[in-house]
């Protein structure tokens, strides 16, 4: 009995050729962009998004505790 993981891959054939299609002739931007993304998506990998966090005082010490596991 196929699993519903081996069952969804088995049609990736016919998404990928729908995304395409629909990043080639959507009717409207939005579905054009989001489609394009997909398959870029699960192409390449998202893009990595860096991460920039401002913290100080408190917060700061107590990260720092529980990374060295002192707390």
């Amino acid at each position: 009995m196929l699993d519903l993981r081996s069952l969804a891959r088995s049609h990736t054939d016919i998404a990928i050729n729908a995304l395409s299609g629909i990043a080639r002739n959507g009717e409207n931007e939005g579905a054009r962009v989001s489609a394009a993304s997909v398959l870029l998506d699960r192409g390449w990998g998202k893009a990595v998004q860096p991460h920039d966090a401002n913290v100080s005082g408190e917060l700061k010490i107590t990260i720092r505790k529980i990374i060295e596991g002192k707390e």
